[in-house]
Parts: structure tokens; sequence; C-alpha cells
């Protein structure tokens, strides 16, 4: 029987040498590594030449570890070797040219610098998986995620409740719907924004990684909007204003509170992400401004009804009306879109790096 060569495949790491032999369906294998660090290989099988028995020999640049891992296949013959030393070599072989038989192994190819960036990743993987085994585990910390799932899923259905309530009676009744809306569907949404006090509660505990003053805006503004304007205001509950602010808040929390649902169990779904980090572009400003013209409509009642007025000395006048206080509260509801949407713009942008580099 002739004795052949096999085509053989090479690429190399900073550490490890890997050969791919063509022989399919290889039997009697003998790889061995002779003392003059040559690789010896012998086994009969399928190559270039049909079935006959193929061997090679390759005496490499510098020194390699004696132990050999190989693998056959249907198809091929795998072989991993180490280096003696972590380098790179200029080339496979001891002797200047190149066999005939040896070929680079573009599947497994890396350059020099390709190869340090792989060998940084893995160190930094090794390092990440060892600070996180040296960390305390928090023994409470299913409890936690439990009870975070369990809030975001009850506001996901309250509000969720809320808006499908009124896109219903918006395509039945039409405009007339939008007088009815807080009698409708006030409950729900005073439910659902005494709910959200604990969304500033959450950061103070370490429960949540969210900050404590954008929070604090969000849930303050909207409950002064809720309880304040509408709820002491029989004048206001009437007025078409309620209906856009509830159903942008509703629009924003129904994708927001799912978003955060899925967190808790590690779950991620990219279309609620880009909805839950697009959407409040445009309806957070939008639902601000519909709580200004509340706002503003309310004014003349406050003046009116003297309701929430501060009592003054005879000499200073009789009292000081809430409308006032509200006026301020203009500027400083604006005052805080500008923080929550710088503070949402920078969560989106950190967003997307991460998923970005994830992708790298």
């Amino acid at each position: 029987m002739q004795i052949l060569t096999p085509h053989v495949y090479w690429a190399q790491r900073h550490g490890e040498i890997y050969l791919r032999v063509d022989l399919s369906d290889a039997k009697n294998l003998d790889i061995s590594l002779q003392e003059n660090n040559t690789l010896q290989f012998r086994a009969q099988g399928h190559g270039a030449k049909g079935d006959n028995e193929y061997e090679f020999s390759l005496e490499f640049l510098e020194p390699v570890r004696p132990e050999i891992n190989h693998k056959s296949t249907q198809r091929q013959v795998v072989i991993k070797i180490k280096k003696q030393e972590e380098r790179w070599w200029d080339r496979l072989t001891l002797q200047g040219k190149k066999p005939l038989f040896l070929a680079p192994d573009f599947d497994r190819w890396l350059d020099e610098s390709d190869a340090e960036m792989e060998l940084q990743a893995k160190e930094e993987k090794i390092n990440k998986i060892s600070v996180e085994s040296r960390v305390r585990k928090d023994p409470y910390l299913g409890l936690k995620k439990g009870y975070l799932f369990m809030y975001n899923l009850v506001q996901f259905l309250g509000f969720s409740w809320i808006f499908v309530n009124m896109t219903v009676r918006l395509f039945i009744l039409g405009q007339d719907s939008f007088y009815d809306t807080f009698h409708t569907t006030a409950d729900m949404m005073y439910f659902c924004q005494m709910m959200a006090v604990l969304e500033v509660i959450n950061p103070l505990l370490g429960l949540v990684k969210t900050g404590f003053f954008p929070a604090m805006i969000q849930v303050a503004g909207r409950n002064v909007i809720l309880f304040v304007i509408f709820g002491s205001l029989e004048e206001m509950q009437n007025k078409p204003v309620v209906f856009f602010v509830f159903y942008l808040w509703s629009t924003i929390e129904i994708f927001r509170y799912p978003f955060y649902m899925l967190a808790c169990i590690s779950t991620e779904w990219k279309l609620l992400t880009w909805l839950r980090y697009s959407l409040w572009i445009p309806l957070y400003p939008l639902g601000v401004v519909a709580e200004a013209v509340a706002v503003i409509q309310s004014l003349p009642i406050f003046d009116e009804t003297r309701l929430f007025s501060f009592p003054l000395p005879a000499l200073l006048g009789h009292s000081f009306s809430f409308s006032y206080t509200l006026q301020l509260y203009l500027v400083l509801m604006f005052l805080g879109l500008f923080v929550n949407f710088r503070h949402l713009y920078k969560q989106r942008t950190r967003r997307y790096r991460s998923r970005k580099r994830k992708v790298q």
C-alpha cells in the first residue's frame, strides 16, 4: 500500500497550536511527539488520494509540551498541542521553507493582534468570574427580585386596565369619552399612583439602581396633578385634559413596567426594549405639556374658590392664593422635565452602548 501525505491545516494562539488533518474515517491512529520536538502522524483513512495509509512529520519552531490532544471525526482529525512558552511564533516549523502539504486553517486563523484581543477577553472573563465568586451573595436576592417582579406586574396590570378602558370608550363614544374619563378610571389611577410611591422608597433601600431624585420628581409631579388638581377640584374632573394626561401616562407605563418585570428574571425582548427606550422621547414631554395645561386651567378655579389658600395678617391682605404656588410649580415642572429627560436619555445611551459591546 502506497504511503502518502495528507493535507494539513494549522493555526495558533499564544499558548496553543491547532492542526486539522484532512483525513476522513481515520483508523489505526498513531500520533506522537519525538525527542527532537517533531510531531509524527500516521493513520489509515480516506484522503486526497483515496483510501491509503497517510503520514507526515513536523519539527516545530520552538519546544512544545508532550501532551497531545486529538479528536477523530468522520471528516477529519483535529490535533491540539500546547506551547512550552506562551508567545507568538513567526512560523510553525523549524525549517524556513513551508512543507507543501501544510496550509493555514482560515477557519481558526487570527493575526497576532486579534489573538491578543481574544486572550485579553478570556482573561477579563476569568477575572470577572473570580471577582463574582469572592463577592458575598445576597441571601435575600430571590426575595427582592420576587417583590420587584410582583410590584411591576401589578402596576402593569393596573395601567393596562386604564389604557384598554380609555381606548375602548374612545372608539365607542368618540370625543364624548373625554368628559367622563376621571369618573371611570380615577379609582384605578389613584391605586397605581399610590403604589408608585414605592419607586421612591426602593432606591433608598438599595433594591434598584435607579436614582432617588428622578423617581421622586416624577412620582411627586404626577401625584400633585392627580390628587391636588383633579382630585380636589370637581370643576377639573370633566375637562378633556384629564383624558390626555391619563392616556399619556398609561401609554408610557404599559411598556415601562413589563420591561422592568422581565429584567427581574433576566429576560429581554428586543422589541419591548426598543419601545421602552424610544416611546418616552415624544410621550414624556407631551405628558408634561398636558400636565401644564391642567395646572393652567386650574389657576382661576383656585383663585375663585380660595381652596388651599394661606391666611395672611390683615396688613398684608386676606390670604395668599394657592394659584401662586401652582405658578411656581409650573416652573419647577419644566425644570423636572429637563432633569428627568436627561436622566432617561443617559439610561437609553448606556443601554445601547452595552448591547453594542455584547454584539462585538
